[in-house]
C-alpha cells in the first residue's frame, strides 16, 4: 500500500471531511516568520478537516444561553480538536514507520501569546492544499460548508502529490462577517499572501472579548458569529 492510501486508510474511520496535501514552498517566508526554521524546514503539509455540526453553529445567535454556548464549546471545539489531534498523531506515526519525517501541529494551541497564533497556520495549509480560500473573516472558507470546519496539519517530507494551485477567493463584495463581528475586529480587506494578518484582523480584540467572557463563565465563552453568518456555510 502506498503512502497516500495508508493515510486515507487511517483517517477513514475518524469521520474526516477534508483531506489535501500542500506544497509549502510558496509560503516559506511567512512560515519561517511564524514558526521558525524547524517548522519552515518541512516541504509539504497534510491538511485534515472535520466539518462542524450545523445544528451547533446555527444556534450561535442564541449563545447567551448557557446550554447553547456549552454545547458549541464542547462539541464544536473540544471534542473535534481532540479527534483531529489523535488523527494527526496516527498519521505522523505511520509516516515515521515508512522512514519519513512528520510533525503533527496541534489543532488549537496558541504558541505566541503576543501575536495570538499557533506555531503554524492550519488555514494556510488548507488553502495551499486547494481545499478553500481565506475569507475576510480570516478563516478558511470551503465551497462545501463555508468556514464551518476545524483543521489540523501534519508537516512532512514524504513525497506525496500536492494540489496544483490554491483555490481562488469567492467572497466578492460580501462583508457579512465584517459587519456582524461584535468587536469590529475585521477590516474587510481580502486575503493577500504578501500582506500580514494584521491588515485584515486585530486578533487582540477577539482575544480580549473572549477573555472577558471567560472571566464571567469559562463554559460560556464562545462567539463564532463570523463563522455562523458566512453565506457559503449557511443552509436554506
Amino acid at each position: 500500500m502506498d503512502i497516500s492510501h495508508q493515510i486515507k486508510a487511517i483517517i477513514g474511520t475518524w469521520g474526516v471531511d477534508f483531506l489535501g496535501v500542500a506544497d509549502l514552498s510558496p509560503a516559506h517566508e511567512a512560515i519561517l516568520a511564524q514558526g521558525g526554521p524547524v517548522i519552515a524546514a518541512y516541504p509539504r503539509a497534510i491538511s485534515i478537516g472535520i466539518a462542524l455540526l450545523h445544528t451547533l453553529v446555527d444556534q450561535l445567535p442564541q449563545r447567551a444561553e448557557r446550554a447553547v454556548a456549552m454545547g458549541y464549546r464542547h462539541h464544536g471545539h473540544e471534542v473535534i480538536n481532540q479527534r483531529l489531534d489523535l488523527i494527526t498523531s496516527c498519521v505522523s506515526s505511520s509516516l515515521q514507520r515508512e522512514g519519513y519525517r512528520a510533525l503533527p501541529i496541534p489543532a488549537a494551541k496558541i504558541a505566541d501569546g503576543e501575536r495570538i497564533c499557533g506555531v503554524f497556520s492550519h488555514k494556510l495549509a488548507a488553502h495551499l492544499a486547494g481545499l478553500g480560500w481565506i475569507g475576510k473573516n480570516c478563516l478558511l472558507v470551503t465551497p462545501e460548508v463555508g468556514p464551518r470546519v476545524r483543521w489540523a496539519t501534519v508537516l512532512t517530507d514524504a513525497p506525496l502529490p500536492t494540489a496544483e494551485k490554491p483555490m481562488a477567493e469567492r467572497c466578492g463584495s460580501c462583508e457579512q462577517c465584517v459587519e456582524i463581528c461584535p468587536v469590529h475586529a475585521f477590516t474587510g480587506e481580502p486575503f493577500r499572501a504578501a500582506e500580514p494578518r494584521e491588515r485584515r484582523l486585530d486578533a487582540s480584540k477577539c482575544d480580549r472579548y473572549l477573555a472577558a467572557m471567560r472571566a464571567k463563565d469559562v463554559e460560556s465563552a464562545v462567539c463564532g458569529m463570523c463563522l455562523y453568518v458566512c453565506p457559503h456555510g449557511r443552509r436554506g
